[in-house]
Parts: C-alpha cells; structure tokens; sequence
C-alpha cells in the first residue's frame, strides 16, 4: 500500500499536481456551535458584549479559507475564487455552513473544512464570556463537485 503523502523513504511530502489540469471545484462544509439559550438568546438580540458574532464568524470564515495552507502543512496554494459562509441561530446554537469554490488542481475541501472550523471558534470567541460551555461540533464535508473523483454529496445532508 502507498501513501500519497509519503515519499519512498516514509518521509512527508506535498503531492506534485503540477500536470493535473486546472478544472472548476467546489466543497460544502457544514458545522455547529452549541451555545446556552442566554447566549441564543443575546445572540438573536443583538446584545452580545463583544458586538456583531454572526459577522465576525463570517469573516474569519471567508478569511481562514484564504489562509488554509498557511495552517495545514500539506495543502497546496490554490486560488480561493468564491468563499460564503452562511450562519443561522436556531434554538440550541448556531448552524455554519461554508461553500469555497475554485477553478485550480486540486480540490478545496480542507478550505471548506477550516472556513467552518475557524467561524465556529470565531463565535465561541465572541461568547466565551456569556458561557465558557460553548462547543463546536460536526464539523463535516457535505459535497464535494469537480476534480477526477466527480461530484460527492453525504448521503443524509440536504
């Protein structure tokens, strides 16, 4: 069995895409904050100490997509041509998903992945004060469009 990650001496290495075509991809990340119903409910109120969470979270979303092989040591650098971050607060916390699109070599699937990931630590961030039990679950890949493996969707996700 071989790795793809690993050279012939088992030491790490970034995969070479360098002859792969560039073609259009996207991935859809979603994720959850669970939060108190005082936190939901300052958050529905807009009276949360530290100001607008839900627009933070969006930017620190936008901008970890970006930023994701700064964080991952393997990611390659692609072109991260359309980021949404999209937060909605229901009765036990705070539902993100995120859609990162690209037309490169290689898939944006971690960039989706952090997106989610670093929005919900933007909001525990920003309600840490009101309740230091807020949690971050589920982060997951949902679908997956482009590349040579084709279109990906997790059976049971809308």
């Amino acid at each position: 069995m071989s790795f793809t990650h690993l050279d012939d001496a088992g030491h790490a290495r970034m995969v070479d895409v360098t002859r792969k075509q560039p073609t259009v991809r996207s991935a859809t990340a979603r994720g959850f904050v669970r939060c108190s119903i005082e936190v939901v409910s300052a958050l529905r109120d807009g009276t949360v100490p530290k100001g607008d969470v839900l627009a933070v979270a969006r930017i620190a979303g936008i901008q970890a997509a970006k930023r994701t092989p700064e964080l991952l040591p393997l990611a390659h650098v692609i072109g991260v041509h359309g980021a949404a971050v999209d937060l909605r607060i229901v009765d036990d916390g705070v539902e993100i998903e995120a859609t990162v699109r690209t037309a490169d070599r290689t898939g944006v699937e971690m960039e989706a992945l952090t997106a989610v990931s670093v929005a919900g630590l933007a909001i525990v961030d920003m309600v840490k004060g009101l309740d230091k039990g807020t949690a971050i679950h589920d982060v997951r890949i949902v679908a997956k469009t482009g590349g040579k493996s084709g279109d990906w969707h997790r059976p049971g996700e809308e």
